[in-house]
């Protein structure tokens, strides 16, 4: 088979295109023959140095393709089935850039029919993220679903980016009022097609009197991406006993406020990564993005104001370079047809 592998961390020069024998899988685990693999900033993030520990690493969380073969101890899953990979490359050295992976069933999510390939390799780390991002208030639902944030408003900083789309779109399903900041008026468009009510240019006056002109008595929950940028913002906008939700470090990596702000409000900070959250909270995400999209509550593609941007296999390092150099958008690598 065919697999983007790199030896080294490094820029993305070091991946290169290589064949490899056919992983078999062993007891617990399932064989995916990968048609999309999605490509997020964690893997050009690891590839350039934040990972290392593995002889020969494949890159890539995430993925959607065909079961074609089932370990000993396997049940649910068949070959021919349809499905989505999440955190793939997580503790292993072989993600989703190859023909096949070999992945602990876990990872491994029914794809509902009739959805196709490229949102199935789009809603890993992206929706999953945002799903705890909406979540993780201890005032607030531990579940998404219809009506789950019915009353609530929802300001998704970063409206536009891949994170922030699946905040948006998940906070929509979920029936609260959403309100992204964006950086221009393409940005803006792209949010209210991903379903915000309403849009916050934050390069253009004050973005807190704005958002205030949509939710005059604050918001309930922040999905943050850029704290260190936004701390103030958000103390000054967020409801008493409100959630900021931290899951990005964009525009720096130390963040300082004003603590009174914050003990004033009672406010709580929530920080986000997949990698080390608890498996029950992992499970109940996954099961909900799985839910939003047999809903149709999850969409990717222009009209849902994600656009897609396709590379094949042998140009993964292209693809990584469009995600480090900030395309707006969603990467994907075509793998097999």
């Amino acid at each position: 088979m065919r697999a983007v592998v790199y030896r080294e961390t490094g820029p993305s020069s070091v991946l290169q295109v290589v064949e490899r024998d056919l992983p078999e899988p062993g007891p617990g685990e399932v064989r995916v023959r990968v048609v999309r693999a999605g490509v997020n900033p964690t893997d050009w993030k690891f590839r350039a140095g934040m990972m290392s520990g593995y002889a020969e690493v494949t890159p890539g969380h995430d993925g959607a393709g065909v079961v074609d073969a089932v370990g000993d101890g396997v049940s649910g899953f068949a070959v021919g089935d349809r499905v989505w990979l999440v955190l793939a490359q997580h503790g292993r050295a072989h993600g989703t850039a190859a023909e096949h992976t070999v992945q602990p069933a876990a990872n491994v999510v029914p794809l509902p029919e009739g959805v196709d390939f490229d949102l199935g390799a789009s809603i890993g780390v992206p929706a999953v993220t945002a799903h705890r991002a909406l979540t993780a208030s201890e005032f607030g639902p531990a579940r998404l679903g219809p009506g789950a944030l019915d009353g609530r408003v929802v300001l998704v900083a970063g409206g536009a980016g891949a994170v922030g789309n699946a905040a948006v779109q998940l906070a929509r399903w979920a029936g609260a009022t959403v309100v992204a900041t964006v950086s221009s008026d393409e940005k803006g468009a792209l949010a209210v097609a991903a379903g915000a009510h309403h849009t916050v240019n934050y390069t253009v006056g004050d973005p807190a009197d704005a958002i205030r002109t949509f939710a005059p008595d604050g918001v309930d929950i922040a999905v943050e991406v850029a704290p260190a940028q936004n701390v103030d913002l958000d103390l000054d906008v967020v409801k008493v006993h409100g959630l900021v939700s931290i899951y990005a470090n964009n525009g720096g990596d130390q963040m300082t406020m004003p603590l009174r702000a914050a003990f004033g409000k009672n406010l709580r900070f929530q920080f986000v990564i997949l990698y080390t959250l608890d498996p029950g909270l992992l499970r109940a995400a996954v099961d909900d993005v799985g839910a939003a999209v047999a809903d149709g509550a999850l969409r990717v593609g222009d009209a849902a104001g994600l656009p897609l941007h396709h590379y094949p296999l042998e140009e993964t390092a292209a693809a990584h370079d469009a995600v480090e150099g900030g395309v707006v958008g969603k990467v994907l690598i075509d793998v097999t047809d």
